[in-house]
């Protein structure tokens, strides 16, 4: 283990600082949850880089999911031809997104409809919401919602939907952070079409990272807004509230119609955010050229940069070599403005290009991305529960920004944990 193991466990205390200072009861702070939490986390980073069996499982895990991206080609290339072809496969025209990347979030989605089906999904939310609950003795309800995300994504809050009126804020802010700090099964699979080639064994990393993840997010949750008021759901068991579909066939339908609705919304969100940071960054630098030209300065303004300036002390504390951390602050500043999908396709283009220095920083920058994380998703979600629960929208609108600043904490605290237990031995990090 090097000097940098140490760097990202000394890192996670680091973070748990940063909360304490903007949490809004510092002696309401509940040390069971985050104590509780902290273990669980480092005892799943150890099952994932130490134990052989861990390391192993997550393997089994990674080439189950390429597999089923395999199977996911067909139905593109069937109904887009050429345009649905990878780079490298006969006929191919070269990479496109939308229609390569984007089509897999179809068919997971269809599958997740299919493992509520048969009633498979519901079995392995209970072990986890009841997990959470014992250890960290968090409510029922939120605890539902933080083992609900750790598989999907927005729709996790309609698991919740029966709880949401009488949940009290912390317990809003525990179902807001977890939703940011996780990412849905059905688009981490583009996460994974995106690097799969640089980085091999990227999909038994991020199901880590997600599983990781919805932990921190309660601990990380629970220090910024503790709990104040009485729970309703403290001490019990909740069951998902969810709707089956009559047959298989049926089932497979709302699960690719559910999947092309979120697949409509991540192109349009991409395409807003995208072009609007664009004309922020020409605003940026027609007054950055002034700037420059004032003063003799070269300096590149924009929104990017300016964010990597702000994160790089915590791309440091994670345990980033000093030599790639102005790398990795950039993507996981740009994650913050631009969603994960652009930072992790960036992610692609750099490991391609070999600019980074060390394997590490690659492997800590996957963990740090895995979440959504962002300025949008503030909005999606907010709504998303605004939606189901309507006389929530005050209370929802006063814990959302301290839920994205949680989120991000959260993601980076699951970074600290894979690389303090990251040696470049375990199989499960394969040849970067």
């Amino acid at each position: 283990m090097s000097h940098y193991n140490a760097i990202s466990f000394a890192g996670l205390f680091f973070l748990l600082f940063v909360g304490w200072i903007f949490s809004t009861n510092r002696k309401a702070i509940n040390k069971r949850t985050v104590i509780a939490g902290l273990a669980l986390q480092i005892a799943a980073g150890l099952f994932v880089f130490v134990f052989p069996y861990g390391s192993k499982f997550f393997l089994l895990l990674n080439d189950i999911v390429m597999k089923a991206l395999e199977s996911s080609f067909a139905g593109a290339e069937f109904v887009f031809g050429p345009l649905g072809r990878g780079p490298g496969k006969e006929g191919s025209i070269g990479f496109i997104l939308a229609f390569q990347v984007f089509p897999s979030i179809i068919f997971f989605a269809a599958i997740m409809s299919v493992l509520y089906y048969y009633n498979i999904m519901p079995k392995i939310l209970k072990g986890f919401a009841v997990l959470f609950a014992k250890l960290m003795k968090t409510s029922g309800a939120e605890s539902l919602s933080a083992a609900s995300n750790i598989f999907v994504g927005i729709e996790s809050t309609i698991t919740i939907k029966p709880y949401l009126s009488q949940m009290t804020r912390s317990e809003l802010c525990t179902a807001l952070t977890a939703g940011m700090a996780t990412v849905a099964s059905s688009i981490f699979a583009t996460y994974t079409l995106f690097l799969y080639d640089v980085f091999p064994m990227i999909a038994g990393h991020l199901i880590s990272a997600s599983l990781l993840s919805a932990p921190a997010a309660i601990v990380m949750s629970k220090i910024l807004v503790p709990e104040t008021g009485t729970a309703e759901t403290y001490g019990k068991y909740v069951p998902p509230y969810f709707k089956v579909d009559k047959s298989l066939f049926g089932s497979i339908i709302s699960g690719s119609n559910t999947g092309f609705q979120m697949l409509v919304g991540i192109v349009a969100l991409l395409i807003a955010v995208i072009s609007i940071m664009t004309l922020v960054n020409l605003i940026f630098g027609g007054f950055g050229g002034l700037f420059n030209s004032f003063f003799g300065t070269n300096w590149e303004f924009s929104i990017e940069n300016i964010l990597g300036y702000i994160f790089y002390p915590f791309s440091y504390v994670m345990g980033v070599p000093s030599s790639d951390a102005g790398t990795v602050s950039k993507l996981v500043g740009e994650r913050l403005i631009l969603t994960e999908v652009v930072s992790y396709q960036e992610l692609s283009v750099l490991i391609k290009n070999g600019e980074f220095n060390d394997p590490r920083s690659i492997v800590i920058t996957t963990y740090a991305l895995c979440g959504f994380a962002h300025a949008a998703s503030v909005a999606i979600f907010t709504g998303g529960i605004t939606a189901l629960a309507p006389d929530r929208k005050n209370d929802l609108a006063a814990v959302a920004p301290r839920a994205l600043l949680a989120a991000n904490l959260a993601c980076m605290m699951t970074a600290c944990i894979a690389g303090a237990f990251y040696t470049g031995e375990s199989i499960l990090t394969g040849s970067i």
